[in-house]
């Protein structure tokens, strides 16, 4: 590629904060929720119009990983995040007063509110529009200040300490940290674009078959082995009701995705509306729940699940998982199981299968953790190598590929958010260097603000 040399420019400068937190999915609402609980003063940056991530703008139609099978374990912001969910979604009273540990379905319109609510009732600045532009270093190689690009054009913003809270570790690894990227071969999970359909007859729903992909008469099967949508070609189908005759898919595949090169995102997310529309197709000529019902949405950001791990002080793995390990400096416990989805010839493969098949793969490929077990996210792999005054938060923390898989949902980036914004906060109030944190101190804090570590003495 060409290059192209800028002109000597000088930018204004915000230098007016402790903390900056750079992504407002759910680990960067409660980082910035934390940092300025505690005091600090906080700037959220978000690219998009709203808080949330893939909860809001991704469409994803539900929390996942808040329990380990007996008890909810994903608590402090996390817990509340649910309760004020679980509060004012009428249709799931019921559910909920039968099965206390049920993950709440969401309605984005009432997520985006609850993490407004959040973030700036605790006294932090939210800028939106605002996209990470560049990562200036000062002569010690310690990120001095970031370059943020908004309809004011470009600013610099310096605050003492930073948290990557992007998903894809933009700032920690512009700033030169190292990471890991997809498997040794450096392919990636495949991503989703999530969708809602309305006006669904929930009464056919309930009697006809599921959309579930165990169940044989699923629309999905049909749909697959027909040509009339080419672009539904393997299994993966969830879906979750998100308000009456109102639901939420989180359904199949868009392969070959790297969300740090832009234009395979938008190829994605053209391919991802496109298929959105054959899905609706399909349920409507396969079930009659279906008959009338419209595609309402698309999410306007594509459910990314995997791109860079950036490496920390300490990289959890599968060997920890399955260990169920605790550390001294773990704050918070995870639970939900090893969900790495496959390539596309794996996919291929497996559609070969048959149902008996199918189940019995299921069984033995998903590693799962038994009721009222879980296992420990050290600090540690909060803190990038090399970077005194940068955390990390969210699916980016620093993981093999197989712990990825479950440390990398909604309930966990959440808990692991807000454990760097409380240490972002305490290190802008001493030295800057967030590997200096005292975690005793930092769990002790935790678990004050409702932090569920059992092995907290």
């Amino acid at each position: 590629m060409a290059t192209y040399r800028l002109s000597n420019r000088t930018l204004p400068l915000d230098d007016s904060w402790d903390v900056i937190v750079v992504g407002g999915g759910p680990a960067g609402c409660a980082a910035a929720t934390a940092a300025a609980r505690e005091g600090a003063r906080t700037l959220l940056l978000e690219a998009t119009g709203m808080l949330g991530g893939m909860g809001t703008a991704g469409l994803v139609p539900w929390f996942c990983g808040y329990d380990d099978g007996e008890k909810i374990i994903a608590r402090g912001l996390a817990e509340y995040v649910r309760h004020a969910l679980m509060d004012h979604l009428p249709h799931l009273r019921q559910i909920v007063a039968e099965h206390p540990l049920f993950s709440p379905s969401i309605d984005p319109e009432l997520l985006k509110r609850i993490y407004d609510d959040m973030v700036t009732g605790a006294g932090a600045t939210v800028r939106f529009h605002a996209s990470l532009g560049a990562v200036e270093k000062s002569t010690d190689g310690m990120p001095d200040a970031i370059v943020t690009v908004s309809k004011s054009g470009l600013t610099a913003c310096r605050a003492k300490v930073y948290v990557d809270c992007t998903g894809d570790g933009d700032l920690a690894a512009w700033a030169g940290a190292p990471f890991e990227k997809g498997d040794k071969s450096g392919g990636m999970q495949p991503a989703t674009h999530c969708f809602v359909i309305s006006n669904v007859d929930e009464e056919a729903l309930a009697k006809g078959p599921r959309i579930h992909f165990y169940d044989p008469d699923s629309p999905v099967w049909k749909a697959m082995r027909s040509d009339k949508y080419p672009l539904i070609v393997e299994l993966h189908s969830c879906n979750r009701k998100i308000a009456p005759r109102t639901f939420g898919f989180n359904a199949g595949h868009v392969f070959d995705v790297d969300n740090t090169d832009p234009a395979s995102t938008s190829n994605a997310l053209l391919q991802g509306r496109r298929m959105a529309a054959q899905y609706r197709d399909a349920f409507a000529a396969y079930h009659p729940a279906f008959a009338d019902a419209v595609l309402t949405a698309t999410g306007s950001l594509l459910g990314v699940r995997e791109t860079r791990r950036i490496l920390g002080d300490y990289v959890l793995t599968v060997q920890d998982y399955e260990a169920r390990r605790s550390f001294p400096d773990e704050i918070c416990r995870n639970a939900y199981g090893i969900d790495v989805h496959l390539s596309r010839k794996e996919n291929e493969e497996l559609c070969k299968k048959s149902l008996p098949e199918l189940k019995e793969w299921n069984r033995t490929a998903v590693k799962s953790l038994k009721p009222g077990e879980s296992f420990g996210v050290p600090y540690r792999c909060l803190t990038p190598q090399g970077l005194r005054n940068v955390l990390v938060a969210g699916r980016c923390i620093s993981t093999d590929r197989q712990a990825y898989g479950s440390v990398r949902i909604m309930a966990c980036c959440l808990n692991t958010g807000e454990a760097a914004g409380l240490a972002a906060a305490m290190a802008a109030q001493s030295s800057s260097d967030v590997h200096a944190v005292n975690t005793n101190d930092l769990r002790t804090k935790l678990q004050s603000y409702g932090a569920y570590l059992p092995n907290l003495a």
